[in-house]
């Protein structure tokens, strides 16, 4: 306590230096703190979608088409049907459930109120596919999704819409002037990679899109869907199943050797992980960026002790010659080197801690502060006085009383 005593004091003679010589430190504890904030929270973010998006999922759609020369971009070749998901589920071992889907939107009307949002035609197996459950209400049954049913699930933002806190089950809203059924309301899924809301949307059975909300026409007589949702077996390559289910249906559409596919295999799981890593990957860059600013932090501390020892040698010769040992000196100078790289730390954490705030309230990042950042930050910060503390210490722990007592 005593040479804590000390060092405040003499950090306290030169307050001005001392601050100045901290800013290194405050700036680079703060910096470390809010870039592994921002660098966690992308992360995070990524994870989110991962779970969102359910596990070992793939998606399969329609490819592009050419006319003169011009490639007019993917699902302008509808050629996917509900045959070729049946395909891919049954003459696939390792594909747990191959869910076919189609999309439009449309207006929603309950009572005085009306919400735009998706259509998406689905059965039974797209819930499993997307690891996404019933928060309340029941599932289509075979009747319904074979004879054009009046039914629908719901997403949980559509239910806040329309129904506030009232139970949408058993309630009658309309589907572009089609009346329909709530049977159930989806749990919540938050947003895609792409920032969208996945629970403003309402579900109805495939036949129900095809024949009661777009009429029925030749599309719907050949089942043809926009896509197919696969989810892969726990522990099989995925790499492997999408080869199996490129070969399968260039096999359906009797794709001749070497031309291009009707369609695309896209591994969603695999993109998504590719996100994570380069989020990782940009959180160590920005920690080591921040980290550059502690070490000049810890350059300007060892020159201002330095200069310490300088201005205190007779001080120093002094203690020596009532007593004091070298191994006392070199503590006393240590703790002060400690002390202002730990203070400096505690300003850097609470400026920090602001600055992640203002990040995620301003930008409109996801951030994520956690307690792990700040202890790295303010040990990394300890590290530094030690380690840059330790050669002006030595230097003043080697001095000779005598010539101490005799410097000018």
């Amino acid at each position: 306590m005593a040479a804590l005593r000390s060092a405040l004091r003499a950090l306290g003679a030169n307050a001005l230096r001392s601050v100045l010589t901290m800013l290194g430190i405050i700036i680079g504890v703060a910096a470390v703190i809010t870039m592994i904030a921002v660098g966690r929270g992308a992360t995070d973010r990524v994870q989110e979608q991962m779970k969102g998006l359910g596990s070992n999922i793939m998606l399969v759609i329609p490819g592009g088409v050419s006319q003169a020369g011009v490639r007019l971009g993917a699902q302008t070749r509808q050629r996917l049907t509900e045959e070729d998901a049946t395909a891919i589920a049954v003459e696939i071992p390792e594909v747990q459930v191959a869910a076919p889907t189609s999309r439009t939107s449309g207006q929603l009307v309950y009572g005085n109120t009306n919400w735009g949002t998706s259509i998406i035609g689905v059965n039974n197996d797209y819930l499993e596919a997307r690891d996404w459950p019933l928060a309340s209400g029941r599932m289509f049954d075979a009747a319904e999704l074979a004879g054009s049913a009046k039914v629908a699930w719901i997403g949980s933002t559509v239910a806040r819409e329309l129904f506030g806190d009232q139970d949408p089950v058993e309630q009658m809203i309309r589907v572009r002037n089609i009346p329909m059924t709530v049977i159930g309301v989806l749990s919540t899924k938050g947003q895609n990679s792409m920032g969208q809301d996945q629970d403003d949307a309402i579900m109805v059975p495939l036949s129900t899109l095809r024949n009661r909300i777009w009429g029925g026409d030749a599309t719907s007589r050949l089942k043809r869907v926009g896509a197919i949702s696969v989810k892969v077996r726990e522990g099989e390559d995925m790499k492997a199943v999408e080869a199996s289910i490129t070969d399968l249906l260039r096999q359906r559409f009797k794709v001749p050797p070497g031309s291009e596919d009707p369609f695309a295999v896209k591994n969603l799981t695999e993109i998504l992980q590719a996100q994570e890593e380069s989020s990782r990957v940009m959180t160590l860059l920005l920690a080591a960026v921040a980290g550059i600013s502690l070490l000049i932090g810890g350059i300007g501390i060892m020159n201002i002790m330095l200069v310490s020892v300088t201005e205190r040698t007779r001080e120093i010769g002094l203690r020596m010659a009532v007593g004091a040992r070298g191994r006392d000196i070199l503590v006393q100078f240590l703790i002060e080197a400690v002390t202002l790289s730990l203070i400096g730390g505690a300003i850097g954490v609470a400026l920090g801690t602001v600055a992640t705030w203002g990040v995620g309230a301003f930008a409109g990042w996801q951030v994520s502060l956690s307690a792990g950042s700040v202890l790295l930050a303010v040990g990394f910060s300890a590290g530094v006085g030690v380690f840059f503390g330790f050669y002006p210490a030595r230097r003043a722990s080697k001095l000779l009383p005598i010539q101490a007592l005799r410097y000018e």
